[in-house]
């Protein structure tokens, strides 16, 4: 079976639809109806029935488009310009860590102070009834207890702070661990 050149321009035109209904690159459309030509030629013999040569192109064409997808990567690779930034560090985070082990090696009436104060957020009232104290002394054993700490803090790191809070800081005797505390 030979079909006419009309017959080959009539489904040229169909198949390019089809297949551009499909794949959006133009080269790639041509590129897959050249193949789908070049096979129906070299395999054209193999069909049965010549009233299935329609629903064959299409088949053929339907496996070409499937072929083109599974051929390219299933990834793109971004730009550098767009690939996502590093997550910016926590640095309050990070140094909040480093409170706890801190403020436990505070002397004991400053330690309890800290730890009802600003770690279980009591009023400054609730810590004097609780340690026994007036309210001008929990004031005072809780504003030395954050200056002990304070300094204990600036032995450990140097901290870069601007209006946005801790911008950084660097430990300046590291543990074992990699941390300053």
């Amino acid at each position: 079976m030979t079909p006419t050149a009309d017959f080959w321009q009539e489904h040229k035109t169909r198949l390019r639809s089809y297949i551009a209904k499909r794949v959006r690159e133009r080269d790639a459309v041509d590129d897959i109806l050249q193949e789908i030509f070049l096979k129906a030629h070299t395999s054209l013999h193999t069909l049965k029935s010549p009233g299935s040569l329609t629903a064959w192109l299409y088949r053929l064409a339907a496996n070409a488009i499937i072929d083109h997808y599974r051929a390219r990567p299933s990834w793109l690779t971004l730009p550098k310009e767009l690939t996502a930034p590093e997550p910016e560090r926590d640095y309050t985070a990070e140094l909040a860590a480093c409170l706890q082990p801190l403020i436990h090696n505070l002397p004991e009436i400053y330690q309890a102070a800290l730890v009802l104060s600003e770690l279980e957020d009591l009023p400054q009232k609730e810590v004097a009834k609780r340690l026994g104290l007036s309210l001008s002394g929990a004031k005072s054993r809780v504003q030395r207890g954050r200056e002990m700490l304070r300094r204990r803090l600036l032995d450990c790191c140097d901290i870069e702070t601007g209006r946005g809070g801790i911008l950084g800081y660097e430990p300046r005797n590291k543990n074992r661990d990699g941390s300053c505390c």
